[in-house]
């Protein structure tokens, strides 16, 4: 593939809102997870929520798309700069020539979730306004609506639901948008806000941690739901080869087709992922000099991804998880990793498993439990999603 520079990124989640925040807590090891209380929920489980959300207001012409999904999205559009530099591409390539890929899982399924508690105990009718702004708010593609309008762009725009992979896909979208021609750069990103549908879903299957997730603990308990807002402008790189900034080298996309929800045992989809995206990108595994798992803390993901990367890369390639700071953002989670991912080429920096005590002795990759330092150049990131949605992002500063 073409190699894709990051021409900018930003995020939000539940350690903060910009890069700056986010690599501070990364080596504090300041986690975002608290005890569940949305929405008046008693579950018994934790959660990553952006602080102050609710308070966030939108322009009166873009009123129509208010719900808590599309909040946390201009949240993140309104960090570190993001917007000004969108406004410089508008100029640059016509906005006509920026396409718009999102990923989310649940979108603004928290508005149907309160007009249902709204409707009427006599007729059962739902909230009279609650239809009229169900594409604006409740549809999937709303999110890519709201930024597509909120940028001011107008080139081709849409939104991948696939699990825990939607906003990993969104990369590998953007690059084939951008070989075809179809437009000269991509704001790729993921938005996913908490929402009851996740909270309880999550909770009925038994996946939930009762505290703050522990991912590749050998007495590691479930995932931690979180939300978050991811962005990353993503143009061809043979425009800019002199920048010294992150680029998008590889990608690779499969499926288990083996389950509805459990991946399969052998990790063969997630193998198949990570060697398509070496091969897309004329690495080798020894090129590789870290990789950002997937790394949900339940029991059947993080052993089926240690098995996927032990039948490929040697014992001493570094791995780890980063959701005990963020939780697991569902949708977001794709474009939540590639942004940290970003930080930790930029500043040299290894996560460990935060919250994680003894790695689970059974695995056989070299999975990090203290924070390091030190000069990197290439990362693996990992994605698996329910239903064997998989996608291997590779990122690297060469």
């Amino acid at each position: 593939m073409i190699p894709l520079l990051f021409g900018h990124s930003t995020l939000v989640t539940a350690i903060g809102r910009g890069k700056s925040e986010h690599i501070r807590a990364l080596r504090e090891q300041r986690s975002g997870l608290q005890p569940c209380h949305f929405q008046g929920s008693n579950l018994p489980t934790y959660m990553g929520m952006v602080e102050g959300l609710e308070d966030v207001s939108f322009p009166s012409s873009l009123s129509r798309f208010h719900c808590r999904n599309n909040q946390l999205a201009l949240l993140g559009l309104q960090q570190d700069g993001f917007e000004s530099y969108i406004a410089k591409a508008r100029r640059q390539y016509g906005s006509h020539r920026i396409g718009v890929l999102i990923g989310t899982s649940t979108a603004g399924i928290l508005e149907t979730e309160l007009a249902y508690q709204q409707k009427d105990a006599v007729t059962g009718k739902l909230p009279a306004s609650f239809v009229p702004r169900g594409r604006y708010t409740q549809d999937t593609f709303s999110v890519a609506h709201f930024v597509r309008e909120y940028l001011q762009l107008t080139g081709p725009a849409a939104v991948i639901s696939t699990a825990c992979s939607s906003s990993a896909k969104v990369f590998a979208t953007a690059s084939r948008y951008i070989e075809a021609g179809l437009c000269e750069a991509v704001v790729v990103g993921g938005v996913d806000s908490l929402c009851l549908t996740t909270l309880h879903g999550f909770s009925a299957l038994q996946l939930t941690a009762p505290g703050p997730c522990r991912p590749c603990d050998v007495n590691r308990e479930g995932l931690t739901i979180g939300e978050a807002a991811a962005f990353i402008f993503l143009e061809n790189a043979s425009t800019n080869e002199n920048q010294p900034e992150t680029r998008l080298l590889g990608y690779g996309e499969s499926s288990d087709a083996y389950h509805m929800s459990h991946p399969h045992p052998t990790g063969q989809g997630a193998t198949l992922a990570m060697q398509a995206s070496l091969a897309s990108s004329a690495l080798s595994i020894s090129d590789i000099d870290y990789i950002h798992m997937h790394g949900t803390a339940t029991v059947a993901n993080d052993q089926t991804e240690d098995r996927a990367i032990a039948s490929m890369f040697r014992a001493e390639t570094p791995c780890s998880s980063t959701k005990g700071w963020t939780g697991h953002t569902l949708g977001a989670a794709g474009a939540v990793a590639v942004a940290l991912g970003d930080l930790c080429l930029q500043y040299g920096f290894l996560p460990g498993c935060l919250n994680t005590n003894t790695i689970d002795p059974s695995f056989s990759s070299q999975v990090l439990l203290e924070n390091q330092e030190r000069p990197i150049r290439s990362i693996m990131n990992n994605f698996f999603g329910f239903g064997g949605n998989n996608c291997t992002l590779i990122l690297g500063r060469r």
